[in-house]
Parts: structure tokens; C-alpha cells; sequence
């Protein structure tokens, strides 16, 4: 059965619109494909930030590893498993000081993993997640899909450079932005984002 990977990133829980719409993705997209959902919120299960027990521990065959070392890869092991299994991914973020949350960065820096889900070659490096398709939900206060601030946005071109090096090529983005612009630029923004959607569901 096909699985699809939902990794959201935002602390505001249920009154966060990068979780509540990449939720509704997902969702639709297990009605639409019978698939799984197997969702990493975190916020809630909070991933270290890498240090020197988790870089050590990746260069180390695994028996030669110490209990901490050990410990850490785990993690990241167990990251990269959901990563590689999943047919779909579903990445939920806001946009913070124009990029990601740290916790989703830590997500990136745990599944980015050399003979992992990338190797090096002669060629340079060649990307292992293949045959997997993305899809990216941004909240914004702002605009920066297009405009003027269009260039402060860091986020979207930086997850399509992380999943490209990863062998995910495929990548969709729903925006929410301008939610900050007022009540009416809200509820614009919520149901465009809403639309496209639906139109993503409809195209799986």
C-alpha cells in the first residue's frame, strides 16, 4: 500500500494554516489513493539539532559506535526509513525571518544522509529518494509567491533544493499568504489556497 509522508513544522497547533492545510492535502490525497498517512508534527516530537554525537555517529559503522552515538543515529534512521518509504511527502511550514522553522531544518539536516538518501559519485552527488512526489504548504502574513517580496522568500527555493539533491524533483506548492493584510485578504488568501487544494487532490 502507498504511504504518504506528512511532516509538519509550525508550534500553533491547530491554529496554524501550514498544518491545517497540509492536513487537509494529505487527507484528501489518502481518500483519493487509499494510501497511509504516517505524520511527523514537530512540534511535538522535537528533533535535536546536530552536534557532535549525531555527526560522529554517522561517519561510524554501526558497531563502533558508543551508547549516545548509537542513540542519535537511531533517530535519524528512523527519519530517513519514513522518508524512503513514502510514495507521497506533504511538508507544512511557516515562513519565519523569510525561511523554514528550525525544527523542519533539523528534519533536513537528520534524512540528508550520504549512502542514505544520497550518495557521491565520479559525477557528483546523485539523489536516492526517487520516484516520490512533493508538496510544499507555506503560511505567510506576507506575500512572497510573487511582488515585491518575492525575493525575501527563502523558504520555497531552499526545500526544492533540498528534495532535488534528495532525488525529488517533483515538487507542488500551495501558498496561504497575505493573511496578515486583514479579515477579507484572510479569507481570500484561505480559499485560494483551499482551491488549489482541491485541484492538487483531484490531479493525484
Amino acid at each position: 500500500m502507498s504511504s504518504i509522508l506528512l511532516v509538519t513544522s509550525s508550534p500553533r497547533g491547530s491554529e496554524s494554516l501550514s498544518n491545517a492545510l497540509a492536513l487537509e492535502l494529505a487527507e484528501k490525497f489518502k481518500a483519493q489513493t487509499g494510501a497511509t498517512i504516517v505524520h511527523r508534527d514537530l512540534s511535538q516530537s522535537l528533533l535535536s539539532h546536530v552536534d557532535g554525537t549525531f555527526t560522529a555517529a554517522i561517519r561510524k559503522p554501526a558497531e563502533d559506535r558508543t551508547a549516545d552515538e548509537s542513540q542519535a543515529a537511531a533517530v535519524s534512521d528512523a527519519l530517513v526509513a519514513e522518508l524512503m518509504a513514502a510514495d507521497t511527502i506533504v511538508i507544512g511550514t511557516g515562513l519565519i525571518n523569510f525561511n523554514i522553522y528550525s525544527s523542519l531544518k533539523s528534519w533536513i539536516d537528520h534524512v540528508a544522509r550520504a549512502g542514505l538518501t544520497f550518495k557521491y559519485t565520479e559525477n557528483g552527488p546523485v539523489g536516492l529518494a526517487t520516484g516520490k512526489k512533493a508538496y510544499l504548504v507555506l503560511a505567510a502574513g506576507g506575500v512572497y509567491s510573487s511582488g515585491p517580496a518575492a525575493p525575501l522568500n527563502h523558504a520555497a527555493p531552499y526545500l526544492k533544493t533540498v528534495l532535488g539533491f534528495l532525488g525529488i524533483e517533483l515538487v507542488e506548492t500551495v501558498y496561504v499568504e497575505g493573511v496578515a493584510f486583514g479579515p477579507e485578504a484572510a479569507e481570500k488568501a484561505i480559499a485560494s489556497a483551499k482551491a488549489k487544494v482541491e485541484e492538487l487532490a483531484r490531479a493525484a
